[in-house]
Parts: structure tokens; C-alpha cells; sequence
């Protein structure tokens, strides 16, 4: 309500702002269009891949569950929660999991796009101290944030609100950040590259944008859906004069003052996505309704199109190439082998480890399935193979290998902001060469079962599907790394010398304008012109440096002249049947499981953390009976006596495992029979993009549950470890079918 005063002036500049964009977006889908149907016509296209592509990856599964503690903002206390990380990549926490298995509303949902995983508080207090200049705590006042563990987890935002998580040990932090960071990196990857029209419209209208702005080169910020990735752009600009209206106005102490912005911030982003949404869900509307009638003309006059675009592009050639030319050969060229070294060395060595987990895993599996019973033991192993790409903590001795790319001197002279985005983009492509191998291995290995008698077949045929996969991934691997290098030296270098040529050259391209017919104005651009001249000065230099890394044998990359033919004539007609199914088709059950059943033993991609070192593992907690004592927390310490690490971490350990010892009987019973009153609210949806959980409608903030039966106090969970399984709900009438949230 405080912030009502701030509707207007940031409804005005978002209109703004958003009005820019949706022009720049309408501009841009006929130019994407246009080259879309081109394609379609044209049918260029690059070398076939040897290896099969999984359609729906991860269909049906749960990446990881676990528990972990998290900071209940709200009432400054830390609670145990059951996450869920569904197979798309949404972080989901549950009360506990037997509110999970019961399909009881989840407490919140996160959209990771956009957050940065922190490990320490050291790391996060940095930068809440530089999100509002001028706020720091005095030395010796209680900071904004006091972990009870010496292992917490911070989801960090520059716009939107903070989480705060913390496990008991390094090796549970270890494994948490490893999941948290592949969330991170899907959710990031939001923009769909199957449209071939409308995302690469908005990436090129968020370009454009851009640079009407003066702001060249890569934007960490290109994160999440088109809607997030709006508000961000909304955000870059709103922010400054936000900080300086609300900065001033800020009372109390440092950490308060510095709790309250982050508040401001997250509520004006909600109020900032909620504008986005409407107006470019309105923009995209609007060109689709166009759509029919632009395709209709570019298909009429495609001839004519592009010989009045050649006219164009030799006009501006003249005009631009000289400068452009010299431009290069000053400014760019002496660099472009130092930045594709630096790009190659940390790129090849992480596809080079995803060849040597796969190889691992495959050999591993082939060793024990001789030892250990044939093929009963396949397709339990074929079950954990099957998602290995999805695996965080087995994919991550892949992932780090990208953390030593460093740009060093180049990135100041290039004006590239942060090296994250490449490392995202080759980190995406391992994680795809990686399924891709594993998919094709087991299609290959399912078309043989039938052929195969005995353990001494089954062996040597594993061998010789691994060998031929194996020369099919490094084939793809050079095919994907060597694009990969000529984008990324793109994306350094185009905007470099945009940004260069600008003072000279941009004033002058609106008298080219009148060199494009009327009819044609939507499919032809000056600007999009320009900035193709301005790419092909580049080009040559660019593909000449590749093609020389892979001519030298470079990292094990392949010479473009090294074509392989398709050995396996039949094998992408095996890909495009159905997913396998190895349990299903192998173990022998007669029937299906019920669906509660099959959802509380969901087929999960990473096992469950187990602390073998810690005194307390979380799944040997019980659920808490009405009317007990709740842990203490760490901020129920005195006013001024702050509660030390050490104590806080005591005081969980002591409660949560006197909570171990009772019986749960009788809370399980009372859960069933509703009587404990004291419900807590339903769940907040803490993210701005649109998640839904089916079945379940979540009340909204600060609202109570219908029924007291419907949530229980519980800040702890069931065995989940321990010997017992969980009790199973009597008499449940809710749906059995899996939470899945929508992103």
C-alpha cells in the first residue's frame, strides 16, 4: 500500500519503454518471417548430425527432492522444506514431502531465470551493500542476513527477491548448488529455438532496442521467457530513478533499510511484469493476425523482394565496407585468434569430459551387468544411463571446466560485460551432445536385445555400440564446437564494431530508406541491412581463424572438407519411433502401479542427498505433533545477543532429533482427522512468470486454507532415510496424478 504513490510514474515509463519495444518487434517479424519462408524455400542448411535427438527428454520425471532449511522472510525463521525440481527445472517447495505426496498446494514456486547462485553470506552482503550506494552497516551492527550453518545457499536477483537456503554439511551444499545452478541454467534458456520466426524477432527487436540506447555488446540480463527477459530491460532502465526516489526516503538502520529496497525492488518487478505480459502478449497478437497476409506477399514476390534487398545491401556496401574493412583490420583482426584460443581450450576440454563420463558410465554399466546378472541388471542400469545429461552432480566436472574461460584484457577492449553467456551457451550444448549420445547408444542397444544370447554377447555388443557412438559424438562434438566458436566471435566482435562505426556511419543510413519500395517495407530494413555488410567484413576473417584451429588438429576438431557419411541408414528412422521405456518393457509387471503410488516412487534423475558424515540426516526427522515445542530458531536469541553459528546449528540438531524420537503415529492420525487449527497460509507464488500447479488452486498472499486438514503445522518431514517408510494417507480423495509446474 506504501507503494501506491509509485503506480503511476512506473506504469508511464514502462508504457514507454514497452511501446519502443513492441515497435522494434513489430519491424522485426516481418524481416524474420521473410527469412523464415526464404529458409523454407532455399532449404540450406548445415552437416547432417550422426547422432539421434531425444524429442521429450525428460518426460514424467523429477530431476531431484530433497530437504533443505530455508528463511521464511515473513517471521525471520528458519523452516525445513521438501523441494521438488520437476522436469522443467521449476524449484517447488513443499511443507514437507508428505504434503507432496499428497498433493497438497506447494509453499512457493521459483523461476530461477536470471538468479545467481551465492555460497556464501560474505558474497551476498557485497552486493546487497552495492545494490543501494551509500547503505552499509557500521562495523559490529547485525547484518541483513545471519546464516545458522556455516553452508548456505542464496538465490540472488538483481531485481526480484532473494531466497535463502542453508544444508548442514559441504558435501550437501556441493550437491544442492550443483542442482540449483542446472535450474539456473534451464530456466535462463527460456526463449524457445523451435520458433523460427517470433524468437528470433524478439531477440533482434531486444538488440535493437539496445542500441537506439547507445548499449552494445553482450546483456547478462537476455534471461528467462520473453516476458521476464522485458521486464529486465524495463528494469535496467526504471531502476536508477527508482534508487534515487526511494533511497532517500528509506528509514531505520542500514540492514532495515537495505531489507526494505529489496522488498521495493520485487514488488515493483511484479508490477513491472504484470505491464510486460499484457502488452507483448498484445504485440504478438497483433502480428499474428497479420501474419497470413505478410506470408501470402513474401511468397507472391519473393523474387522481387530480394533483388530490391540486393539493391539495398550494394548501395550500403559501398558506403559502409571501406570503413568497415579498415575498421577490422586495426581493431579486430590482431585479436581474433587470441579470443578463439581462449574460447577453445576450456570448450574442448568440457566436451572431451562429457566423452569421458559417457565412456565411463557405459563401460561401468557393461562391467556390471556381466558380474551381476544380465539383462535384469540392464535395464535397471539403462533406467540411471537414460537421463545421465540431466544428472547435475555428474554432469558438473563437465560444467566447471567452462569456469576457466577468461577473456582478460580483450573483454574490456570488446566491451563484453561477463563471459556468463558463453559459458551458459557451451555448457547447453554439452548437456544436449551428452543425451544425444546417450539416446542414440540406446536405441542402438534396444534394436540388438533380440539378437543377443548370453552374458558374453551382451558384453561384446555394448562394446561395439559404445565404440561407434563414440566416433559419431566426436564427429557432432567438432561439428557443434566450431559453430559455437563462429557465434560467439560474432557476438564479441559485431557489436564492437557497430559501436565503432556508429559516429561515421549510422547518421547516414536514412537516405538509403528511399531505396525501398512501399510494398516491401515490412520484410526489408536499413538497419538490419547495414548491420549484415558490417558482418560480412568480418566473416572472412572469422571462418578463415576456425577453419585454420581445425586444419591444425586444434582440441580434436574435424576439417569442414571431413564429411561422414551416414553409416547407419536406418538409425534416424529408429529416433523418430517411441521413447523407450526400459522398466516398463523389461520387468515383467503385469499391471501398472495405482497412480499415488507411482507418484510418491516418481522415477528421479539424482538420488537423494544421503550425509554420511552428519549426526543428524535429514530424513530421520519425524513430523512434528500439534502442540509440541517448534525448534528454536537462531533470531529468537535476546535483542543484541546474536546467536553464533555453532549455537544455531546445536539448537536444529537438538530439536529436530528430540522430534526424531517420538512417535509419529498420533500426529499422522491427527493430520488425517484435521484437528489441529493453527493452519498456516496458503502459498505465496514468489515468481512473476506463470506457474501453475494442475489440480491445486493456491489462495492468494496471506490467505487461509479452506480446511485445517488441508495444511498442518509441520516444519520437519517423514523418513525419508530411515527405516520407515512414510505413512500413507487413509481415505485420500485427491488426485493422483504428478504436480507438475508450468514455467
Amino acid at each position: 500500500p506504501c507503494l501506491t504513490w509509485l503506480c503511476c510514474p512506473v506504469a508511464e515509463k514502462t508504457g514507454k519503454v514497452l511501446g519502443e519495444f513492441c515497435r522494434c518487434y513489430k519491424e522485426q517479424f516481418g524481416v524474420a518471417l521473410f527469412n523464415s519462408v526464404r529458409y523454407e524455400i532455399e532449404g540450406t542448411g548445415g552437416p547432417q548430425a550422426q547422432l539421434l535427438h531425444r524429442k521429450v527428454p525428460l518426460e514424467d520425471h523429477v530431476i531431484y527432492s530433497g530437504n533443505i532449511f530455508q528463511y521464511i522472510e515473513e517471521n525471520k525463521k528458519w523452516r525445513n522444506r521438501f523441494c521438488v525440481v520437476p522436469h522443467n527445472y521449476g524449484l517447488v517447495l513443499y511443507e514437507n514431502k508428505l504434503a507432496y505426496e499428497r498433493e497438497l498446494p506447494p509453499r512457493v514456486l521459483i523461476n530461477s531465470a536470471g538468479y545467481k547462485i551465492l555460497t556464501s553470506v560474505e558474497q551476498y552482503l557485497e552486493l546487497v551493500n552495492n545494490s543501494l550506494p551509500g547503505v552499509t552497516p557500521k562495523s559490529g551492527h547485525s547484518p541483513i542476513l545471519k546464516c545458522p550453518t556455516d553452508f548456505p545457499l542464496i538465490l540472488w536477483h538483481p531485481y526480484a527477491r532473494h531466497y535463502y537456503f542453508c544444508v548442514m554439511t559441504g558435501k550437501e551444499q556441493e550437491k544442492w548448488r550443483a542442482v540449483f545452478q542446472d535450474c539456473v541454467r534451464h530456466c535462463n534458456n527460456g526463449i524457445s529455438e523451435d520458433s523460427k520466426v517470433e524468437a528470433p524477432a524478439f531477440t533482434d527487436a531486444i538488440r535493437m532496442y539496445r542500441q537506439s540506447k547507445e548499449q552494445y555488446g553482450t546483456w547478462d540480463m537476455l534471461c528467462g521467457n520473453e516476458t521476464q527477459v522485458l521486464s529486465n530491460l524495463v528494469m535496467e532502465e526504471l531502476l536508477p530513478e527508482l534508487r534515487s526516489t526511494i533511497g532517500p526516503r528509506l528509514k531505520g538502520k542500514a540492514p532495515e533499510r537495505q531489507r526494505t529496497w529489496i522488498q521495493v525492488s520485487d514488488a515493483v518487478y511484479r508490477m513491472v511484469y504484470e505491464l510486460a505480459k499484457a502488452q507483448y502478449d498484445a504485440a504478438v497478437a497483433r502480428c499474428e493476425q497479420e501474419r497470413p497476409q505478410l506470408e501470402s506477399t513474401i511468397r507472391t514476390d519473393m523474387d522481387q523482394i530480394i533483388t530490391s534487398k540486393e539493391h539495398l545491401a550494394s548501395k550500403i556496401r559501398a558506403f559502409v565496407l571501406p570503413k568497415a574493412e579498415v575498421c577490422v583490420r586495426n581493431h579486430v583482426q590482431p585479436y581474433i585468434s587470441s579470443i578463439l584460443e581462449a574460447l577453445m581450450t576450456p570448450t574442448s576440454q568440457g566436451f572431451a569430459e562429457v566423452r569421458e563420463v559417457f565412456f565411463k558410465e557405459v563401460t561401468d554399466m557393461n562391467m556390471n551387468v556381466v558380474n551381476e546378472g544380465g539383462l535384469e541388471k540392464l535395464v535397471e542400469y539403462m533406467e540411471k544411463l537414460s537421463h545421465l545429461a540431466f544428472h547435475p552432480v555428474k554432469m558438473q566436472s563437465c560444467y566447471e571446466k567452462m569456469d576457466q574461460l577468461k577473456l582478460e584484457g580483450l573483454q574490456q577492449r570488446f566491451d563484453v560485460s561477463s563471459t556468463s553467456v558463453f559459458k551458459q551457451r557451451a555448457q547447453i550444448h554439452m548437456r544436449q551432445q551428452m543425451d544425444d549420445a546417450v539416446y542414440t547408444f540406446e536405441t542402438l542397444l534396444h534394436q540388438e536385445l533380440g539378437k543377443l544370447q548370453g552374458k558374453d554377447d551382451l558384453c561384446k555388443s555394448i562394446q561395439r555400440i559404445l565404440e561407434r557412438v563414440l566416433k559419431k559424438f566426436d564427429y557432432d562434438s567438432s561439428t557443434v564446437r566450431k559453430k559455437f566458436f563462429r557465434e560467439a566471435l560474432l557476438q564479441i566482435t559485431i557489436p564492437f564494431l557497430l559501436k565503432k562505426l556508429a559516429p561515421t556511419c549510422k547518421g547516414e543510413l536514412a537516405k538509403f530508406q528511399e531505396l525501398i519500395f512501399e510494398d516491401f517495407a515490412s520484410f526489408i530494413l536499413v538497419e538490419n541491412t547495414y548491420e549484415e555488410v558490417v558482418l560480412q567484413s568480418v566473416m572472412k576473417d572469422i571462418m578463415q581463424a576456425v577453419k585454420e584451429a581445425a586444419v591444425q588438429r586444434k582440441h580434436n576438431l574435424y576439417r569442414d572438407s571431413m564429411v561422414m557419411h551416414n553409416s547407419d541408414p536406418n538409425l534416424h528412422l529408429l529416433g523418430e519411433g517411441l521413447a523407450i521405456d526400459w522398466s516398463e518393457e523389461y520387468s515383467g509387471q503385469p499391471e501398472a502401479e495405482p497412480a499415488a503410488e507411482r507418484r510418491r516412487r516418481a522415477k528421479q534423475v539424482v538420488s537423494v542427498i544421503q550425509d554420511d558424515e552428519g549426526a543428524l540426516p535429514y530424513g530421520a526427522e519425524a513430523l512434528l505433533q500439534p502442540g509440541s515445542p517448534e525448534p528454536r530458531e537462531p533470531e529468537e536469541a535476546p535483542p543484541g545477543v546474536p546467536l553464533s553459528p555453532p549455537d544455531a546449528v546445536k539448537e536444529i540438531r537438538e530439536a529436530l532429533a528430540q522430534e526424531s524420537l517420538r512417535d509419529g503415529t498420533g500426529a499422522e492420525e491427527r493430520l488425517m482427522n484435521g484437528t489441529d487449527t493453527s493452519a498456516p497460509p496458503s502459498p505465496r507464488a514468489d515468481v512473476p512468470a506463470e506457474a501453475k500447479v494442475p489440480h491445486v488452486t493456491p489462495a492468494p498472499p496471506g490467505a487461509q486454507s479452506p480446511s485445517p486438514a488441508c495444511h498442518q503445522r509441520s516444519d520437519s518431514k517423514t523418513g525419508e532415510h530411515g527405516e520407515r517408510s512414510p505413512p500413507q494417507p487413509r481415505g485420500s480423495t485427491e488426485s493422483g496424478e504428478g504436480v507438475q509446474t508450468e514455467f
